[in-house]
């Protein structure tokens, strides 16, 4: 195949091309900290990371992919950041195309830090290539989606241990505002207690997520890749976005503790099917009919896809449940959802995000102690000085919703700025907290230890 790089002028996001380079040329040697090497980018979150600019960053950014519909979107997405209106971005890219691409970027190696975003049954290979060449990871989850995955992945980080590299992956979520707050009611003793430990029946803490296939990013309707339908390439819904919601259990339940994988039981898993006919998955790839490797999933011309899932679980003893959704398009005004609940021994903290909250996410406080005047005190005076503006309203008595200003619902898009900012400050100063590396590990043996007990016969 014929490679091609492609140099993207960042005034106006026009696209150049020049036939037959074998590899990206080299710019002039950066003073920036970090330059980013973006590999496959197949998944619309590649370019969300760039959606801002950040001053440790080289401004270009090194593309080995190759050519096709996903690099032509990566790319016109970029383009779109240069050119809009309001605060433009001043992205250089240079893309080196060829079904050699992985290739290409170990043995040229322009840039510090891979970034990769796309099929997920690859991803911890294209991982493994970087770390053994050292090269720095920034990765979309979920980084793995079966157990010969994880084990890779243990490898991975032993090797970028040893070789002083980081690897991460991208966790938005711990940027929604109500799921920050919700985390710090919880770790308040007078207010919150002690979280319970619960029971299969009625877990200490709950994760429950809605999704669909059909939605708009940036403005535009979001055009998927037909692989997304294929669980054997983007992961059942048991290991892919409950990837966010294990992470958040942990993130919450146990703040700034190192977790190890024994202390995790699964004890029930399932997954399930969203049913989608020809003229969605036509609206939602763009693709005329099914392509053959979906025909597995075809029957009576109508595709199956395995992207619900639920999981229960312990971890040190507590009672976990997580459940992801995916339907095909949201109701005319709704979005995503997420809902979320922690019982402490004197508060319930959720968070709901329904139609009675016009699908903006809403934290809830009940108290069950009458601690009126503790949750007022923290909410009105301790928190102010980080979340100015934030209130509470009586809704009845004991329950109260957390007035949390507009300027804080900065939205999904706007979380990928601020976890590529987290991952710079750890890439800078070298100070990652001691937890996050176990605490990964511990959430990729999670998701995958409940898909292997979804299949069991």
């Amino acid at each position: 195949m014929k490679n091609t790089v492609l140099v993207a002028v960042a005034a106006v996001g026009v696209l150049l091309s020049c036939e037959n380079k074998e590899s990206v040329s080299q710019t002039p040697e950066s003073n920036a900290e970090i330059t980013i090497m973006s590999l496959d980018p197949g998944h619309f979150h590649a370019g969300l990371i760039h959606k801002s600019m950040y001053p440790q960053v080289d401004s270009t950014v090194y593309v080995f992919a190759p050519e096709g519909p996903e690099l032509k979107d990566y790319m016109n997405r970029m383009s779109g950041y240069n050119s809009r209106e309001e605060d433009p971005t001043a992205w250089d890219l240079q893309v080196s195309t060829g079904e050699d691409y992985l290739d290409k970027m170990i043995s040229s190696k322009p840039g510090n830090v891979m970034m990769v975003a796309g099929k997920n049954d690859r991803k911890i290979d294209y991982i493994s290539a970087a770390i053994n060449n050292g090269i720095h990871v920034y990765a979309d989850k979920p980084l793995v989606i079966n157990k010969d995955g994880y084990k890779k992945l243990l490898d991975a980080f032993a090797q970028a241990e040893q070789n002083d590299l980081l690897l991460y992956d991208i966790m938005t979520e711990r940027f929604e505002i109500s799921t920050i707050l919700q985390r710090e009611l919880s770790m308040n003793p007078a207010v919150f207690g002690e979280l319970e430990k619960g029971t299969l029946e009625n877990p200490a803490i709950t994760k429950e997520s809605i999704h669909h296939f059909f939605k708009y990013v940036s403005g535009n309707p979001l055009i998927r890749p037909d692989w997304f339908f294929d669980t054997d390439i983007e992961g059942t819904g048991i290991v892919d976005v409950t990837t966010h919601l294990v992470d958040l259990i942990q993130w919450e339940a146990f703040p700034e503790v190192i977790l190890d994988t024994t202390e995790v039981e699964m004890l029930t898993a399932k997954l399930w099917p969203t049913v989608m006919d020809l003229e969605q998955f036509k609206q939602v790839t763009g693709k005329s009919e099914f392509p053959g490797f979906l025909q597995k999933n075809v029957s009576n011309d109508k595709l199956s896809v395995n992207s619900n899932g639920e999981m229960n679980y312990t971890l040190k003893g507590v009672h976990a449940k997580v459940s992801v959704i995916w339907n095909y398009q949201a109701p005319e005004g709704t979005a995503d959802t997420h809902y979320s609940m922690m019982r402490g021994t004197k508060a319930n903290l959720i968070i709901q995000q329904g139609e009675a909250e016009n699908y903006v996410a809403t934290l809830y406080v009940e108290l069950l102690e009458g601690q009126d005047e503790a949750l007022s005190a923290l909410v009105k005076e301790k928190l102010q000085d980080r979340f100015p503006g934030l209130d509470l309203e009586k809704i009845s008595d004991g329950k109260y919703k957390v007035i949390i200003p507009e300027k804080y619902h900065n939205g999904h898009e706007a979380h990928f700025a601020q976890v590529t900012e987290k991952y710079l400050e750890y890439f800078t100063s070298k100070n990652m907290p001691d937890w996050e590396v176990p605490n990964m590990i511990v959430k990729y043996f999670t998701t995958t230890e409940a898909l292997e007990k979804a299949q069991e016969k």
